[in-house]
């Protein structure tokens, strides 16, 4: 089992790389396997809503790492997106990217349990929180929670590894994903799947 963690900070080793660490090493504890994957300074592009990525497969905008998360998501199991807060909200650069990540390979996150997790020098880390979780309600996917809203503190690296109770918050989120991932895996062996059905879309303009 694979979990696929995203970087949306601007700073490589910063505080929401922090808080994806300790994730990741609660993950590792228990036997899952962890990658970390950083956005860089190449910020992605927004969404141009040209629809190309439904009949080629792929987004139109080569090189800023959307194609290249898209094609590995399919061999991860679950997926913990991190972002900083910028007035309440998440970063830019990472909204750009989860646009068209799950514009173009939605199929390859659906069912594959995901969390959000957010890092903040004092407030906006409830309403970031919710906006990532979003993506994840549209597209089938099951939320990991831990004991409190997945945020950590701290202006710096140095200052969010003296939350304490942040730390514990990340490794919580680790141990939950990680158990719900082993019960899904069972699930798999019962042959236990999900039901589906085609999408329905309406249109309230008549």
């Amino acid at each position: 089992m694979k979990v696929l963690l995203v970087n949306g900070s601007i700073h490589e080793k910063g505080c929401t790389y922090t808080a994806l660490n300790e994730v990741a090493k609660a993950l590792q504890e228990n036997g899952v396997q962890t990658e970390i994957f950083w956005l860089g300074k190449d910020l992605p592009a927004g969404c141009r809503g040209c629809l190309s990525c439904k009949k080629t497969g792929k987004c139109v905008f080569e090189g800023d790492g959307v194609n290249e998360f898209v094609e590995k998501a399919a061999s991860f199991d679950g997926f913990v997106f991190g972002s900083p807060v910028y007035y309440a909200s998440p970063a830019g650069s990472l909204l750009s990217f989860m646009d068209r990540v799950f514009y173009s390979g939605a199929k390859n996150l659906a069912y594959k349990p995901a969390a959000a997790v957010v890092s903040c020098r004092r407030a906006g880390a409830s309403t970031t929180f919710d906006v990532i979780n979003k993506y994840f309600t549209i597209n089938n996917m099951p939320i990991v929670s831990a004991n409190y809203w997945n945020e950590i503190h701290g202006n710096k690296a140095e200052e969010a590894l003296q939350d304490e109770e942040g730390l514990q918050t990340m490794r919580i989120l680790g141990y939950n994903m990680a158990w719900l991932l082993k019960c899904i895996e069972i699930g798999k062996i019962e042959g236990l799947e999900p039901m589906k059905e085609p999408k329905i879309r309406t249109n309230f303009i008549r």
